[in-house]
């Protein structure tokens, strides 16, 4: 079993910038990366960026690259999301995951274990 707490969430104007966290802990030694997906009111859960846990490569939405930027601490086993230029379209809840496969990084049914969820909202 792997938990996973995810925190940072909160409200921030249109424009500013909000950093989420996302603390493993358990039997986390076969993770091969960690990612972040969101669900907007009425929308599916959506990618939103990964990263591999040894060589740190890193994939993002097109809907965040150059605004997103994922990284982890592996000592703390721990992944961040710095979120800039955060847009009212942004607002959802953002939950982290843990990933076993090397299939895709992008696909959430490949997932295995999951965060509570962290709010995040974006006004105009």
């Amino acid at each position: 079993q792997v938990q996973l707490v995810e925190s940072g969430g909160g409200l921030v104007q249109a424009g500013g910038s909000l950093r989420l966290s996302c603390a493993a802990s358990g039997r986390t030694f076969n993770t091969y990366a960690m990612g972040w997906f969101r669900q907007a009111p009425g929308k599916e859960r959506e990618f939103v960026a990964a990263i591999t846990w040894s060589g740190g490569n890193t994939y993002y939405a097109d809907s965040v690259k150059g605004r997103f930027t994922i990284s982890r601490d592996n000592a703390k086993t721990t992944v961040y999301l710095q979120m800039n230029s955060l847009k009212p379209e942004d607002t959802a809840v953002y939950y982290c995951a843990t990933l076993r496969s090397r299939a895709g990084v992008t696909t959430m049914s490949l997932y295995d274990y999951w965060g509570q969820g962290t709010q995040v909202t974006v006004s105009s």
